[in-house]
């Protein structure tokens, strides 16, 4: 091997630094974004009490819906097929997919706006707000996948920055009007300035006229983690709003209250979620028998971190989970046990979904989705029938736990097909 050789080809060490500086970067995103979120659920219950609570977590519940549409269809193909691609290959599908968030939050707000105008009362002026919202919400997020795919997770980061800095005085003024209504627009107004200053860190102009090209050219993929990420932020909505029915809006906010209180493990979750399905594509590439230890790694640590987060609420002082959440801390403090385990489940389910994505096994994916969803929705509202809030937690936990195991059986046959095959090509255009 010449010099110039050896200098081109990276050393084990090398790609280890990397691998470290992109996950760092995740996380540090994360916790910018997480920060920002458990701050306005933290602000909201202290300032609104549990039933507006219960209404804010609703409509946060249904971003959260949009939000996994926008990424089947727009982010997640991108991060599969153009993670450490040419810089030329990346800015045009990132043109591409974020005029495709942009447009699909265009085209469901519009719908949540006619809804909430419909349905008036509470709920409504909260849905109709999200609804003008959601255009600037899906960019922003667009943005964040869009630097993780590249490898520059530390644009991503300062965009959360910028998100979390406006989101500031946004809150000072909701909290003048004291409304729900008022909480959502301060939070999606503040992510629009984020999506903003994304196109400056860019300099890529979403093309939403060309989403239609890129929903064309990604539709192997795009419709399959559709359904498979509609089909989990669905599920959380339908038991949501189950739960709102056979337990009140006062359950809907202890159980958000409770998953507050795991917000700084969802953080690190969530910041690892950002890099992992990139990571694991690398490890494909590289080394394809290392996928499989690569994932158990992930999800193991994930799963025994959340049950020590888990152990350490549990010691809490009521003093200082009333600080926190006010008068949402007695409701949400009985539901920690099952909300750890549930998150703890989900952790270790998150290593082979990681897995499956990379391998751009999206059938096997969307079957495993499927049925993780079917269970959280029988196990949360079978709970909720049987013993209430609490039942409903229990409920979730064991569906999760349950799902993580199929979720990682199919890993295990995908796999084994796929060491039996050549590599397939990466796509670069």
């Amino acid at each position: 091997m010449t010099t110039e050789e050896e200098k081109a080809t990276p050393t084990a060490g090398s790609v280890r630094r990397a691998f470290v500086g992109r996950l760092s970067w995740g996380l540090a995103d994360q916790a910018a974004s997480s920060i920002s979120n458990f701050a306005v659920g933290i602000y909201v219950a202290r300032s609104l009490g549990v039933t507006a609570f219960g209404v804010f977590s609703l409509a946060w519940v249904t971003y959260g819906v949009v939000l996994n549409v926008s990424r089947g269809l727009a982010t997640d193909p991108l991060v599969v097929r153009f993670s450490g691609v040419s810089d030329a290959s990346w800015r045009g599908a990132v043109a591409r997919s974020s005029g495709t968030a942009l447009g699909v939050g265009a085209a469901i707000g519009a719908a949540c706006v006619v809804v909430g105008l419909g349905l008036g009362g509470r709920v409504g002026p909260a849905f109709a707000c999200l609804g003008v919202m959601l255009p600037g919400l899906l960019l922003q997020d667009a943005w964040r996948y869009a630097f993780f795919a590249a490898g520059t997770g530390r644009k991503a980061f300062v965009n959360d920055v910028v998100w979390g800095v406006a989101l500031v005085p946004a809150m000072v003024v909701a909290a003048r009007v004291g409304s729900v209504a008022a909480f959502v627009l301060a939070w999606g107004a503040s992510a629009t300035v984020a999506a903003a200053y994304g196109y400056v860190q860019s300099g890529i102009l979403p093309g939403v006229g060309r989403a239609r090209a890129w929903l064309r050219e990604q539709r192997d993929l795009g419709y399959r983690y559709l359904v498979e990420n509609v089909s989990l932020s669905g599920a959380s909505q339908v038991r949501a709003y189950g739960l709102g029915v056979i337990a009140g809006v006062g359950a809907v906010g202890a159980v958000r209250g409770a998953e507050l209180l795991l917000g700084p493990f969802l953080a690190v979750l969530m910041g690892l979620s950002l890099v992992t399905v990139a990571e694991a594509a690398r490890v494909l590439r590289r080394s394809p028998h290392r996928l499989g230890p690569f994932c158990l790694l992930l999800g193991g640590g994930q799963a025994v971190a959340a049950l020590l987060w888990g152990g350490a609420l549990l010691l809490m002082p009521d003093r200082l989970g009333e600080l926190v959440l006010g008068d949402v801390w007695h409701s949400a403090a009985r539901l920690i046990v099952p909300v750890t385990l549930g998150v703890a489940g989900a952790g270790l389910g998150s290593g082979a979904a990681a897995g499956l994505r990379a391998l751009a096994a999206a059938r096997r994916s969307l079957r495993c989705q499927l049925f993780a969803s079917a269970c959280y929705v029988a196990g949360g509202l079978g709970g909720a029938a049987l013993a209430g809030t609490v039942g409903s937690a229990w409920g979730v936990a064991t569906a999760t736990l349950a799902g993580s195991a199929v979720w990682w059986l199919q890993l295990r046959s995908a796999l084994r097909e796929h060491l039996k095959e050549p590599i397939p090509e990466v796509r670069t255009s």
